[in-house]
């Protein structure tokens, strides 16, 4: 089986997600350093106790993700389920990778272009080629809804896709041709979007503002899972992994309704 080492796997991931083009919540890239090469990755949407213990029982060196640990402002102490996850990663020798906002961004390999992928959705580009954006950081994407559907056709087309049934705030009848999405946690940036001009707009999560805001700007909500819109780019950077270095990498995907 062949082996890449963690340096030279670090420094490509750091480099193909360009990590220093982000000012982010949490430390990008190898958070956790365990065995000098790998044969096999695993990776998820989240570095979970589940998530760690299916890499251990599967002798694998190392798990990649999106969701890792350290983030701002939460408590440094390294206690309870903290205390828990560590200490597996830590005596089993297991690096630990995680890719926040870069692995949202990537304009191929990032989970706005491959939730647009799943969703039939086609990307704005400039001359460049480079995906149309807006809000901070360049994470929400802008383009179009092939072909255009009614909001409630676009909301069961969600279902189909991701095998959950959305949250959809609007006029079930409201045609829908322009679109902006974000994946994950991102509806604090709705009102960008709705600046931005599109009919609808595409995130994990919803809070109490957003139902009021799509009712008075016309522009109507989904909200399909921060989970279920993030399990993709790290899928996609796995299968580059693969390809790239020739080792073994699996996804696993522990379910998560939120």
């Amino acid at each position: 089986m062949k082996q890449v080492s963690t340096h030279q796997l670090a420094n490509w991931l750091d480099a193909t997600l360009q990590v220093h083009r982000f000012k982010d919540y949490c430390p990008n890239g190898l958070q956790v350093e365990g065995k000098t090469s790998i044969r096999h990755i695993i990776t998820g949407v989240t570095a979970s106790q589940a998530l760690l213990e299916a890499a251990v029982a599967r002798n694998a060196d190392a798990v990649l993700v999106h969701h890792g640990w350290f983030w701002k402002n939460e408590n440094p102490c390294i206690r309870g389920p903290k205390r828990k996850r560590l200490a597996l990663a830590l005596h089993h020798d297991l690096n630990v990778f995680a890719y926040h906002l870069p692995l949202d961004a990537h304009v191929s390999l990032g989970n706005n272009a491959q939730l647009a992928r799943v969703l039939g959705f086609t990307p704005d580009r400039d001359s460049d080629g480079a995906p149309m954006t807006c809000g901070p950081d360049g994470v929400v994407w802008l383009g179009r809804c092939d072909p255009p559907m009614m909001l409630q056709e676009l909301g069961d087309s969600i279902c189909n896709s991701l095998q959950r049934r959305p949250l959809v705030v609007g006029n079930t009848q409201q045609r829908i041709a322009r679109i902006a999405w974000c994946t994950g946690g991102a509806q604090g940036m709705f009102e960008a979007a709705v600046t931005a001009g599109v009919d609808a707009y595409l995130t994990g999560e919803a809070s109490e503002p957003t139902f009021h805001l799509a009712r008075e700007t016309g522009t109507a909500f989904i909200g399909a899972g921060h989970h279920a819109t993030e399990r993709y780019g790290v899928q996609a950077l796995g299968a580059a992994i693969a390809h790239e270095f020739g080792v073994k990498v699996e996804f696993i995907d522990v379910d998560n309704p939120i």
